[in-house]
């Protein structure tokens, strides 16, 4: 069962430098950047207390999060949504024709579970379910 938003998901063409960006206007924990050769992508999840914000920066072989943000700069890419049953919540996602890029759950750069669907899910925007 979907139990409410974690984070939003932002490619961004150069962490560091986005992550200055964003502590010139609010304070936050400095986060921890993760490098994934697997998924072939950066990432850092700015703790805003409310909010959380995951910055991802694609590496060299990544082409899905390299060309949207080359056409875009930096953009949301998606948001997630917590799941206390990810297996039964992709199969629901799927009984909706929501299309899945991950038709199970694998394990993301922060070590949980997630599965993300393709951005036609809202128009240019996918959905991520993560386990707590």
């Amino acid at each position: 069962m979907i139990k409410g938003v974690d984070h939003i998901g932002i490619i961004v063409r150069d962490i560091e430098n986005s992550l200055d960006r964003l502590s010139r206007i609010v304070d936050f924990p400095e986060p921890a950047i993760t490098a994934s050769s697997q998924m072939q992508m950066t990432a850092a999840l700015v703790d805003l207390g409310n909010l959380k914000l995951e910055f991802l920066q694609a590496e060299a072989g990544n082409r899905l999060f390299a060309d949207a943000a080359k056409r875009n700069a930096d953009t949301i890419h998606h948001f997630c949504l917590l799941s206390d049953d990810i297996d039964m919540d992709v199969e629901g996602l799927k009984a909706q024709n929501i299309e899945m890029l991950d038709q199970k759950p694998t394990v993301g750069i922060r070590g949980k579970r997630r599965a993300m669907s393709k951005p036609s899910a809202l128009n240019g925007v996918s959905i991520e379910l993560s386990e707590p």
